[in-house]
């Protein structure tokens, strides 16, 4: 029996050879690539290890540098390490999310509380600004013509700092104030005594008086008159007052005697009383002050107001400041020049033979400046024709 022998063929020892050829020609390819992975690799342990060495950054916290050596890669790994805490309001340099490299400077604003009371509400609001007025602006506040605002601006920002902002608004009106007419009395030559006419009806006048409010968050603060002006003129109503002597008439021979009589004692009742004729009108006087030092003074100054010592509203043409130990509050005088007034007020200055003459008019008060004038002392009633 034969031994059976494997052929061998030509194509087989030709395929052995070639793989052996493609293997020689193969290696050096990869490995190229293996070294170059190597690399990459070893680069990136290096990376990490590095990644993971010891950094030092700089913290600063609200202007005060604190020096941190850290292994920590993330910013938030840091501060929780360190216990430091954020609130929402905080502001920082970098993302708590970022990495942090050796020698980076990281920077925490702390935001400071403040109470704002504006338009009605108070409320708690938070800013890293430094002054008022920059954190007023970053927070949508703004200050509008006559507003005001407590600290001021320039303020530096404090803890806990309480601030108010006033809005102010002003505002201006007009009022109109009737002026009654005034009563003259005059002479009438044409007239006989006890006959009266009016020559002249009155009509009273009006004035527009302007004011300028002030309002304080809406609340009323200040009125303050700023001008006036006439609307209607006041027109006096005139009255004539007869003085022509009646025609005597015809008696009997009896009663010239007795007439007589009559005439002689009325002229010497007359010339024992303290009677003068002035503004058309006869008047009696209790005593009669001459030379007395006349000055003006108006509400529209500082410090004066309208109601009166005896309780009265001040009154263009009736008012005037007396000494009461002079002349009685609520008594009538006659000033020559300037007619009947009544002594309503009294003033620290006016003592002794002065008088202080009421004027609406602040300008009309300066320019009366300083008189002398007789002045008859009448009483309580003022006198009026029959």
């Amino acid at each position: 029996m034969g031994v059976f022998q494997p052929e061998v063929s030509h194509d087989s020892q030709s395929s052995s050879r070639s793989f052996a050829l493609r293997i020689k020609q193969v290696n050096p390819r990869v490995l190229s690539l293996a070294g170059a992975v190597s690399i990459v690799i070893a680069l990136l342990i290096l990376l990490y290890v590095h990644g993971q060495g010891n950094k030092v950054i700089n913290l600063v916290i609200d202007g005060e540098v604190l020096t941190l050596e850290t292994r920590e890669a993330l910013l938030s790994d840091v501060l929780a390490k360190e216990q430091i805490t954020l609130t929402p309001h905080d502001v920082v340099s970098i993302g708590l999310s970022d990495e942090i490299q050796d020698g980076d400077r990281v920077t925490i604003t702390r935001a400071q509380k403040l109470t704002l009371t504006a338009d009605g509400a108070t409320k708690t609001l938070y800013t890293t600004e430094d002054s008022l007025g920059d954190a007023i602006t970053k927070l949508g506040y703004s200050l509008d013509g006559d507003d005001k605002i407590f600290p001021s601006l320039d303020t530096a920002v404090t803890p806990d700092m309480k601030v108010k902002i006033v809005r102010i608004t002003k505002q201006t009106v007009q009022q109109t104030v009737s002026l009654p007419f005034k009563v003259i009395k005059t002479a009438d030559p044409s007239l006989y005594k006890g006959d009266v006419r009016v020559a002249q009806a009155g009509k009273p006048g009006a004035i527009i008086q302007h004011y300028q409010k002030i309002y304080q968050d809406g609340e009323l603060v200040s009125k303050t008159l700023i001008g006036k002006e006439v609307q209607t003129v006041t027109k006096d109503k005139i009255i004539a007052v007869g003085i022509k002597k009646l025609p005597t008439p015809v008696v009997a021979a009896a009663t010239p005697t007795k007439t007589t009589t009559t005439s002689s004692s009325a002229k010497k009742v007359a010339a024992t009383t303290n009677v003068v004729h002035k503004a058309g009108v006869d008047f009696e006087y209790k005593k009669m002050i001459k030379n007395v030092s006349m000055t003006a003074y108006s509400s529209e100054e500082p410090g004066i107001g309208t109601k009166t010592a005896s309780g009265t509203r001040v009154t263009e043409g009736r008012t005037i400041a007396v000494d009461p130990n002079v002349i009685p509050i609520g008594w009538w005088v006659y000033i020559e020049g300037l007619g009947f007034r009544r002594a309503e007020d009294t003033g620290g200055a006016i003592k002794g033979n002065k008088i202080d003459v009421y004027y609406d008019s602040l300008s009309h008060a300066r320019n009366f400046g300083r008189k002398s004038r007789t002045v008859y002392v009448i009483g309580p009633v003022k006198p009026e024709l029959n």
